[in-house]
């Protein structure tokens, strides 16, 4: 299975438009807040189904956080603030570890990451829209195939 990871894109279009050749080619699209409406946007443009939360920047009346499997991984995902990411990750992983997470998909800092610890995969996809700490857009590609989970960053 072949997800695609965006976060942080804030409404601008322009820069959404050059990630949509390859979510079309997924077969789910995770969308870790900020903005919200986006991953109805993403969802039209590619026709693939998405998994979205709400950021710090949304004002939308869904969820913070979803919990879910897919290929027998358990995912959470969420926005990040609300776990402090950009000071580091100790409450994210206290809570990934709590709910026996595999795979935790975050935002919020608009820095690209991906790091395992303890078995979970974290991944921060970055921004399509606004990146720090980087020069240069991203999001991210992940990949599950029997047991095996690969996570690929994709510059624009």
């Amino acid at each position: 299975m072949k997800i695609g990871v965006v976060s942080d894109t804030h409404r601008m279009n322009r820069f959404i438009d050059k990630a949509i050749p390859y979510l079309k080619e997924c077969d789910l699209i995770i969308h870790a807040g900020d903005n919200f409406v986006d991953s109805k946007y993403i969802h039209n443009m590619t026709n693939v189904g998405i998994m979205a939360v709400r950021g710090n920047c949304d004002f939308e009346n869904v969820e913070e956080e979803l919990e879910f499997e897919v290929e027998n991984k358990k995912f959470f995902i969420c926005h990040g603030d609300r776990y402090g990411v950009k000071y580091g990750l100790y409450d994210l992983e206290k809570k990934a570890e709590s709910i026996g997470a595999n795979i935790v998909v975050f935002g919020h800092t608009h820095t690209p990451l991906i790091k395992e610890k303890n078995n979970i995969i974290y991944i921060n996809p970055g921004s399509t829209s606004l990146p720090r700490g980087v020069n240069y857009r991203s999001f991210a590609i992940l990949e599950i195939s029997d047991d095996n989970v690969s996570v690929e960053e994709v510059r624009l």
